[in-house]
């Protein structure tokens, strides 16, 4: 086993070669004469970015199950969100920021979460306005130090173009879909054409691929959305999925419309699932993100 420490974050690696040849190593610079095996612990900080280090425990499946879960901070006052995230901050892989928190906490919030644990920021404030705003205001996110920022597809895609550019690499720009709010009555109102009343899917993928063609990392869409999205377009372009209901609290009513379980969304390929009602809501927050976490390494099982 290979114990790897990268910005706070300590991974064992199993059945991960560091010497012999270049594909099975994670960076040039970190070979080691003496190679890793299930009895030989080695420890090393990898000379990689955490984009580079995430990647590489993504590709090869080494992510904690509590690292697949982000918490939105989906509450009013810095207080508020402090408890949570000094709660959770050992028990999800990332903290949603929205728009309500954040135009009353901004970047304080954002530095607050950043040196609280080793959960990092998702900073979900959707921009949508012309391609020059989008730009400027990107370039203020990246100076944040946040992992993903959104954009809503909208109807361009100089738009999404236009956030890539202004992140310059510093942070990972998601392409937000549809709302897992929204029906396919609410697109029929909306005056879409009517090929995407009767599966918003292909509304979905339409966008997703405008967002792979933009230059964006993934996007968000929900968990019924995420099988086709990786089949037609890559595993590697990540989906984050919002409107995540555990099995325990399934049968509860609320204003998502596409929703799915952990498994599901994991079993159809989803890389990061958004759940907040089942985890806020209970009486011991812990105990159920270490419940969500215990579905989804099942499902990761189930997956082998």
């Amino acid at each position: 086993m290979l114990w790897v420490t990268r910005c706070g974050i300590r991974v064992a690696c199993y059945e991960l070669r560091v010497a012999g040849s270049e594909d099975t190593d994670i960076h040039p610079e970190t070979r080691n004469s003496q190679p890793a095996t299930r009895n030989n612990h080695k420890e090393f900080d990898a000379s990689i970015s955490f984009f580079e280090f995430e990647n590489f425990l993504q590709v090869n499946n080494m992510r904690n199950p509590k690292d697949y879960i982000i918490f939105p901070l989906d509450v009013a006052t810095f207080d508020e969100a402090k408890r949570y995230v000094e709660l959770l901050a050992d028990h999800v892989g990332l903290f949603k920021v929205g728009l309500e928190l954040f135009i009353r906490s901004g970047p304080e919030m954002v530095r607050f979460i950043n040196s609280a644990g080793s959960a990092g920021v998702f900073l979900d404030l959707k921009l949508h306005d012309i391609p020059a705003t989008v730009s400027r205001a990107m370039e203020g996110i990246a100076d944040l130090d946040v992992y993903f920022a959104t954009v809503h597809c909208g109807e361009s895609s100089k738009m999404l173009e236009a956030a890539v550019a202004g992140s310059g690499g510093a942070v990972r720009i998601l392409g937000v879909t549809v709302l897992t709010s929204i029906s396919a009555e609410d697109i029929e109102t909306a005056g879409y054409r009517s090929e995407f009343y009767p599966d918003l899917s292909g509304l979905v993928l339409k966008r997703a691929r405008m967002a792979q063609k933009a230059g964006c990392a993934g996007v968000v869409c929900s968990g019924l959305e995420v099988m086709v999205i990786k089949k037609q377009i890559g595993t590697d372009f990540i989906t984050v999925t919002p409107g995540i209901r555990p099995s325990w609290v399934a049968g509860k009513k609320d204003d998502q419309q596409r929703i799915t379980t952990p498994a599901q969304a994991i079993k159809n390929g989803s890389d990061y699932l958004v759940i907040g009602r089942p985890i806020r809501d209970a009486a011991d927050p812990r105990e159920a993100a270490g419940r969500v976490a215990e579905e989804i390494e099942e499902a990761l099982g189930n997956e082998e």
